[in-house]
């Protein structure tokens, strides 16, 4: 007898290239942050990053983004490398995509499709995969002349979740007559968040938010000993989940949502409106910080600019920066290779933010438990009051 045959039956994993365009005021530091975040969002949607091309331009090209010149290195590297896809840091307009499609004969993603795939994948309840979709079927609508036509033999993959290729191929007509079918279930979801959110009415609500993969859901898991989805990926929660907590028997329902991120696509914020409803509802936000981040200064500022946009800006906020272990961590990292320290420390960052926020900035660790206890009692201080407010004879 012959030697048994075995085939590989996985799909190999999608290779990509990145490509940003900042302007000439951004830093090369800033750059590379970009980037590795970008790359992070890559491998969260599956795919492998083996190159990055930047271009430093006053405003990008609006035929190609690009220049013809780095146009014609990019297409060198992937045809030499068979690359499957190119994924810029930027939102391109159709008429850019067709024309650098063309040009290259691989998949074009931009930093918009890229989020929605991630969102297709994270999506778990039947309310979450069509707030995905329709926003899918909003980004695809304006895109549908020639779109991917080369990709006929290849299935599946980045971008090719959600919306199959027959809906794709369709006119406007159709592509419209699903948004507006969508749009009549999401309105049954939003009917039905209302009156459950109405029949919780009296309760304190405390929504958990901050940029993605900053460990909102560890909090929520330990906050509520419930057992919520977290990982070290960005938008590991999509769906907003609602737990029960009681602190000091003050019962108060806590909400942990999905993560905001840099140019979060407005798309699919007018989507998520009814998930967003459980900030702009909440009596109080806790806003968690990945403090071992060195653009969390930034990232503050992304999700604050967010709660603005969602019209949630002024509502009471506990600011709790996270994984100061990976904090010091970091200090002592740099220490030791450069002889001094440049990271302020715990107590300067503290007394920074307290003198910013006129109140208390916690720092803990949920992954290493630290400084629970004092979130748990200032959360707790935080709800009684709005309780005691609302009800002041239940004392």
């Amino acid at each position: 007898m012959g030697k048994q045959k075995y085939y590989e039956t996985a799909k190999p994993q999608e290779t990509a290239v990145l490509v940003a365009v900042p302007g000439y005021r951004q830093t090369d530091e800033q750059t590379n942050e970009y980037l590795d975040e970008l790359a992070f969002l890559t491998e969260t949607a599956g795919a492998q990053t083996i190159k990055r091309f930047v271009q430093k331009l006053e405003k990008p090209d609006r035929a190609t983004f690009v220049g013809s010149g780095k146009l014609d290195e990019i297409k060198a590297f992937v045809q030499e490398h068979n690359v499957d896809m190119v994924i810029f840091d930027d939102d391109l307009t159709p008429s850019q995509v067709r024309n650098i499609e063309r040009e290259l004969q691989i998949k074009i993603v931009d930093r918009s499709l890229l989020i929605l795939d991630i969102f297709a994948l994270r999506a778990k309840t039947a309310q979450a995969h069509a707030q995905v979709e329709m926003a899918q079927y909003r980004y695809l609508l304006p895109r549908l002349t020639n779109l991917w036509t080369h990709l006929s033999k290849q299935k599946g993959g980045i971008g090719m979740k959600g919306p199959g290729e027959t809906e794709i191929e369709t006119d406007r007509r159709i592509v419209r007559d699903k948004i507006a079918l969508l749009g009549e279930r999401l309105k049954k979801f939003e009917k039905q968040n209302y009156e459950q959110r109405k029949s919780r009415t009296g309760m304190v609500r405390v929504a958990l938010v901050g940029y993605t993969n900053v460990g909102k859901s560890t909090i929520m898991n330990l906050l509520s000993k419930s057992d919520v989805f977290a990982e070290n990926k960005l938008f590991a929660t999509v769906d907003a989940t609602v737990r029960k907590v009681v602190l000091e028997n003050i019962p108060f329902l806590l909400s942990d949502t999905v993560g905001f991120i840099r140019k979060l696509p407005t798309k699919l914020i007018e989507a998520f409106k009814s998930t967003l409803d459980e900030i702009r509802e909440a009596d109080l936000l806790v806003h968690v910080v990945d403090v071992a981040h060195p653009s969390f200064e930034e990232h503050i500022e992304v999700v604050n600019a967010t709660l603005k946009d969602i019209n949630a800006a002024d509502k009471p906020v506990l600011l709790v920066f996270n994984k100061v272990d990976l904090y010091l961590q970091k200090r002592e990292q740099e220490m030791q290779e450069e002889g001094h320290e440049t990271l302020p420390s715990i107590e300067d960052l503290k007394a920074t933010y307290m003198a910013k926020i006129h109140a208390p900035a916690l720092f803990i660790s949920a992954t290493n438990k630290v400084n629970i206890e004092d979130l748990r009692e200032e959360l707790q201080r935080r709800v009684a009051e709005i309780h005691f407010e609302r009800y002041p004879n239940n004392i």
